[in-house]
């Protein structure tokens, strides 16, 4: 299943989310690709745990709607369609719209900090290259949004989105030009978050949220008109 190191620390997280992590990160960077079929006997030879691990975690990512189980075929990595991904989208925005006015508002001077450590670390990651790395910054930065927004419902939801959305942000991160742009809107996020100012905080995450739509769902369009060809 290619060259990207798979095998996990047994330490700090439990063996499962580890494994849950592993295959997330594989989902998102690309090396598994949708509509691929997952085989367990070649996933716990590449991450080094055994088969009650790896349906566990199997298990927790189709719940999160990242894998499709099908009768005598196994787990496969789900597709996501063009309107699936605009509806997905379109709900993210008002979401991460009111997180970054929350956290503008009533954030603490620590999450704040943190905040600007992620947007720093992804801007590193993106100069660097680096696949995996750009992915956990991204994550990272979604991260401390959330919290910093202290609303756990908002946190819960936009979770659950960013699980889906994994399936297309290294799809949006890698046309051209995209990354660049993408660094600079989350730096827009954080400055606006920094000076307290809400009504910039969210419209700065809308912003975000609809050119990485953009980007995203024009190559779904084109890969739905080329599939039709």
């Amino acid at each position: 299943m290619g060259d990207m190191d798979l095998q996990i620390a047994r330490q700090s997280a439990t063996l499962r989310t580890q494994v849950e992590d592993k295959l997330r990160q594989a989902i998102s960077s690309g090396r598994f690709k949708p509509g691929q079929r997952l085989v367990e006997r070649e996933l716990c030879e590449s991450i080094g745990v055994g088969r009650t691990s790896i349906r566990e975690a199997l298990r927790q990512l189709e719940a999160e709607g990242l894998i499709t189980s099908y009768p005598h075929r196994g787990p496969v990595v789900s597709t996501i369609t063009y309107e699936e991904a605009a509806q997905l989208y379109s709900v993210r925005a008002l979401l991460e719209s009111y997180a970054g006015k929350e956290f503008a508002e009533n954030g603490t001077a620590q999450d704040i900090h943190t905040l600007n450590e992620a947007v720093a670390e992804f801007a590193e990651a993106a100069e660097s290259g680096g696949g995996s790395r750009l992915i956990k910054a991204k994550t990272a930065f979604y991260d401390c949004l959330m919290q910093g927004s202290g609303n756990v419902f908002v946190k819960q939801m936009l979770t659950s989105l960013h699980n889906r959305v994994t399936l297309l942000r290294m799809t949006s991160m890698t046309q051209p030009g995209r990354l660049n742009h993408s660094v600079e809107e989350i730096r827009e996020i954080a400055a606006a978050i920094t000076d307290r100012n809400g009504a910039k905080a969210a419209a700065a995450c809308k912003y975000h949220i609809d050119m990485a739509a953009k980007v995203a769902l024009d190559y779904l369009r084109k890969t739905s008109e080329n599939d039709g060809d």
